[in-house]
């Protein structure tokens, strides 16, 4: 018991050294290691992350996001998510138009330009809470979220 409370002093000097912060440590708890991966790219800012993402699409997506660069989505194959890519590096709020699923077009209106009224579109609970979160509604929205790895993603800032 000693031991490990030696240890624990380490623990905290070795994550203040790392430079991971609050947000980025909130990435740790997503069990999907896609989707852990895409959570500390996006919270820490690290375009590395974005290689250890398996789907290529997810990975694409990643580092458009990362690079701000919306010459990498049309690397991305789901049509879906390479307008919602499309979206989110400058191409605007009219790329959402292109999404098929309501849910997921209204997301991207809200999460592109900032508008929290269109997350009450949003059917699904898990969703649009992380909609609110992401447009004003600051991270208490993340405690909504049922599911463990979306609520983690939140919280990161994802």
């Amino acid at each position: 018991m000693r031991f490990r409370l030696a240890l624990l002093p380490l623990c905290f000097v070795l994550i203040a050294a790392s430079g991971l912060d609050a947000r980025s440590s909130e990435c740790g708890f997503i069990k999907d290691p896609d989707r852990r991966a895409a959570c500390r790219a996006e919270a820490g800012g690290e375009g590395s992350e974005c290689g250890f993402i398996r789907d290529a699409d997810q990975r694409a997506y990643c580092r458009a996001k990362q690079e701000g660069s919306e010459s990498q989505c049309g690397f991305i194959g789901d049509a879906d998510l390479r307008a919602r890519c499309r979206a989110e590096t400058g191409g605007g709020q009219s790329q959402c138009g292109f999404i098929r699923d309501a849910d997921q077009r209204a997301f991207c209106r809200a999460t592109t330009d900032g508008e929290s009224s269109q997350c009450g579109f949003i059917r699904d609970d898990d969703l649009r809470a992380h909609c609110r979160a992401r447009t004003g509604g600051g991270e208490s929205q993340c405690g909504f979220i049922r599911d463990p790895d979306r609520r983690a993603a939140c919280r990161a800032g994802g």
